[in-house]
């Protein structure tokens, strides 16, 4: 059942550098005015700002958009995925329960995607870590195997952090292969050597 809902969507965009931010904030509401699902009645851009948290610019826009059904609204959440959204107009919507399924059919569908997509990633992260150690441990023993050295020269030559480079050296010391004496690492010495 056809009903025309006008809602206010927030769009927001984070990343850098700042001029991509800007631009695909533009090239966002662009795709949505050209859009023959959507009537955007009015934008309301926000300032590009730097957070301070981290090197990311940030910015948003407020949209009024009109559209021509419920599953165009719900269609709009999932491609545009506004921050949040607001129906102002109709007061009452209607649903019928074939739209309520279609909408939670879409909406399963989504979910779905989301997991398995998070579980390709985290097997990936798993991979690269369990890579990375291997490659800080080897790289450590190739070190070692130079002579001793304390854990801030390891660093250095590492370029990781002492706190984390130290956890990697723990984990050498309990597979038996370096040993730590007076603050300063060095390889194992092999029985008979």
């Amino acid at each position: 059942m056809a009903q025309e809902i006008v809602f206010r969507a927030l769009i927001e965009v984070l990343g850098k550098p700042k001029e991509h931010v800007q631009e695909s904030l533009t090239k966002y509401i662009d795709q949505l005015k050209s859009s023959e699902d959507y009537t955007v009645v009015s934008v309301d851009l926000a300032e590009i700002e730097k957070r301070e948290d981290a090197e990311l610019w940030a910015t948003f826009a407020e949209l009024e958009v009109k559209t021509i059904s419920v599953e165009k609204l719900i269609t709009f959440c999932f491609e545009y995925m506004p921050s949040s959204i607001e129906i102002l107009e109709p007061a009452e919507i209607k649903l019928e329960s074939q739209e309520i399924s279609h909408f939670l059919s879409n909406l399963q569908g989504r979910l779905h995607q989301i997991d398995m997509v998070a579980k390709q990633l985290k097997a990936e992260n798993t991979v690269l870590k369990k890579n990375t150690a291997s490659l800080v441990k080897n790289n450590l023993l190739i070190l070692l195997a130079k002579g001793p050295m304390d854990s801030e020269n390891l660093s250095k030559y590492t370029g990781v952090s002492k706190d984390k480079l130290e956890d990697f050296l723990d984990q050498l010391i309990d597979n038996n292969k370096i040993e730590l004496k007076e603050g300063v690492y060095s390889l194992k010495k092999k029985d008979g050597s």
